[in-house]
């Protein structure tokens, strides 16, 4: 009986690690074969780049307000870090047509890799022709999302978050890093006071306080209707190599490769 019994236990676990195995083949012919079906539909979207950015244009300052000033000292109020940055999308032909031009655009997905250790940092878009210009922004800030008007005018108001639909203009974008310091004086004012990144050093400003990196996801939808995504990562420049932000400004050129994947 005992035999009987044990023989029948042996059995039962045998048949559970056989069922076991043939669970776990047939989860892993599905996924193969879902992954494959995926993988050869990722492939066939992207046979071709249609849009790409291979250009990157950054330049960082510093400004301030000036909140009074006297023969012996200068008071400075909301000394803040700024850097402009443009975004050049290439449609990789040159000629127009419904799969390289934009129907719309939109940004979202903001996330901060690293953030400065002082300071309020807030990402704005900026017009073009205000470009390394260190004026305070207050109106279309970017944190869940920023969606642009494409147009196909000639000349159009690019003082709202505007595109080109063939890609003439970039995607500009200010990164601003306000309130490192408030209501502070300089005194001994012997020098004259140059509104740039000299006034980290004058305010007392750690340089390696202002690191910060983050990302974001550009999407494209153009005139087939197809959707594109694009992961762009930036990282403010205070250093050039041969000269720090606290010596003036920084201005850098990148060529990138950020290619848009199409999706849909």
């Amino acid at each position: 009986m005992k035999k009987k019994k044990a023989l029948i236990i042996i059995i039962l676990i045998l048949l559970i690690i056989l069922l076991v195995l043939l669970t776990t083949k047939v989860f892993s012919v599905v996924f193969r074969n879902n992954c494959d079906s995926n993988c050869l539909d990722f492939a066939d979207k992207n046979q071709k780049t249609i849009f790409s950015i291979n250009k990157c244009v950054l330049f960082s300052n510093c400004n301030a307000k000036n909140k009074e000033s006297s023969t012996s000292n200068f008071t400075i109020e909301n000394l803040y870090q700024y850097t402009d940055f443009a975004l050049f999308i290439n449609n990789n032909s040159d000629e127009y047509n419904l799969e390289n031009t934009l129907k719309s655009v939109k940004i979202n997905n903001l996330q901060y890799i690293q953030k400065p250790e002082i300071g309020e940092p807030k990402i704005f878009y900026k017009n073009i022709n205000s470009f390394a210009e260190g004026k305070l922004l207050d109106k279309y800030s970017f944190e869940d999302e920023l969606e642009f008007n494409v147009s196909s005018e000639n000349s159009t108001d690019l003082s709202t978050p505007t595109l080109y639909n063939n890609c003439a203009n970039p995607i500009v974008l200010s990164f601003i890093n306000q309130n490192l310091k408030n209501d502070y004086t300089i005194a001994d004012n012997s020098s004259t006071i140059s509104y740039d990144g000299s006034l980290l050093q004058k305010c007392g400003i750690l340089l390696n306080s202002l690191n910060a990196k983050f990302s974001f996801d550009i999407y494209i939808t153009n005139n087939l209707d197809q959707e594109f995504k694009c992961t762009v990562y930036i990282e403010p420049p205070l250093d050039d190599g041969s000269k720090s932000l606290t010596d003036g400004t920084i201005t850098q050129t990148l060529n990138t490769n950020y290619v848009f994947y199409r999706i849909k």
